[in-house]
């Protein structure tokens, strides 16, 4: 082929390309902005109140910000045989409200400390108040805790201001997909199982426009995303049925968990389903590890073959067999120790009472903090070889690196 030629027909196939590659993000978007509606309109769809909603006793406390004008008096002395050297007693305190419909206004309370409850005030401290009303019209405030708003609003900002710097383009869009998981969490999957929709299909289906909505703002649309979000729901559906098998096996189920006299209390009059969120709790905990683990195989042998266009789709998966190794045993460690660093305390009482091991195998809480674990790192393990087999079947024998 002569020069000429050549030069004619590299600029064409740059074009082409870029096309191709602006028609992707285009298809993208599109894709991403489907998702983002469907969520909106379910989110408006199932926290919209029902004509027959009665507010519950928590929805209707008031609290308001304040600050401590004054000390009028403190006797409270530090106690180092219970509570570490923490002030243990009672002030008298002077405040002003700083919100709310008594703005403004200042008022008198005690604040009572204890070992555990322990707000120690001094002036200028600004805090947060429960604001009680009598059938009267009398009213009265009490110390709820420090205002920790600003601190924890800043960290947060802190965290997504360096995800945006260090990872750019990727960070940001890392930062939105991770919004986007919480908001269907919190406005999707939560609303629809106290509404009493069934807890596991809804949970699936929550996964799987999470994990697609994440990887596609992260990655684009491109084979590794298809291979990774996949994989991702195949594995964290895997992880589900394996804690689900067990727990059946066991059994134990949500009703065994602890926070379960609470929800039959408020929850059984809407329909909540408590024996499934047991399932439900491990397929949550188990997306973020598995999602880490498909995108890095899809990934690396998306890499692997665009460095080596002839590898076979046995190379390939070979080859992300031996990149996932790597990634088993950490990521399976992160999973453990996070159920771990969450159970800390009861672990430490387990230790200080001497239980038994034949009763602490089998304590709830104890085979409940198992199930989850193990379930999730096997849901990891499972992730590797069905990413690399996928991978391998969409990637082989293709001509783009997409």
């Amino acid at each position: 082929m002569s020069t000429k030629a050549i030069n004619y027909i590299d600029p064409k196939i740059r074009e082409i390309k870029e096309w191709i590659k602006l028609r992707d993000n285009r298809i993208c978007l599109m894709i991403v902005i489907v998702l983002f509606a469907a969520v909106a309109v379910c989110a408006v769809l199932l926290n919209k109140a029902a004509a027959d909603h009665v507010p519950t006793s928590a929805s209707q406390m008031v609290f308001e910000k304040a600050e401590v004008t004054a000390v009028l008096s403190d006797d409270a002395q530090p106690d180092y045989d219970n509570a570490e050297g923490r002030r243990v007693g009672t002030q008298e305190l002077e405040i002003r409200i700083l919100t709310g419909d008594h703005k403004d206004e200042i008022m008198s309370l005690t604040n009572y400390m204890s070992a555990l409850f322990n707000v120690d005030l001094e002036k200028g401290d600004n805090i947060i108040v429960r604001i009680m009303t009598d059938e009267d019209g009398a009213y009265y405030a009490s110390v709820f805790n420090y205002d920790r708003g600003i601190v924890v609003g800043a960290f947060v900002l802190i965290f997504f201001v360096l995800l945006a710097i260090l990872g750019g383009k990727k960070g940001i869009g890392a930062l939105i997909g991770l919004l986007f998981t919480l908001s269907c969490i919190w406005f999707i999957l939560i609303p629809a199982i106290i509404t009493g929709l069934p807890v596991i299909p809804v949970t699936v289906i929550v996964i799987g426009v999470t994990s697609a909505g994440a990887l596609l703002l992260l990655n684009g649309l491109s084979r590794k995303t298809f291979c990774a979000v996949l994989g991702c729901f195949i594995g964290v559906l895997t992880a589900g049925i394996i804690a689900a098998l067990v727990g059946a096996i066991t059994p134990i189920n949500g009703f065994n968990m602890t926070e379960a006299e609470n929800l039959i209390l408020y929850g059984a009059d809407k329909g909540l389903k408590i024996s499934g969120l047991l399932v439900c709790g491990v397929l949550i905990s188990a997306l973020g590890a598995v999602m880490d683990v498909a995108l890095g195989i899809a990934s690396s042998v998306n890499e692997l073959r665009i460095n080596n266009p002839k590898a076979t789709a046995k190379e390939l998966f070979k080859s992300g067999m031996n990149i996932g190794k790597d990634a088993m045993g950490t990521m399976a460690n992160t999973l453990i120790l996070a159920f771990a660093g969450s159970s800390l305390n009861m672990l430490i009482l387990v230790q200080t009472y001497d239980i038994p091991f034949r009763q602490l195998i089998n304590t709830d809480y104890i085979c409940i903090e198992i199930i989850q674990s193990i379930s999730g790192a096997v849901g990891i393990l499972l992730t590797v070889p069905i990413v690399a087999l996928i991978s391998a079947a969409v990637m082989s024998g293709q001509k783009s690196g997409r």
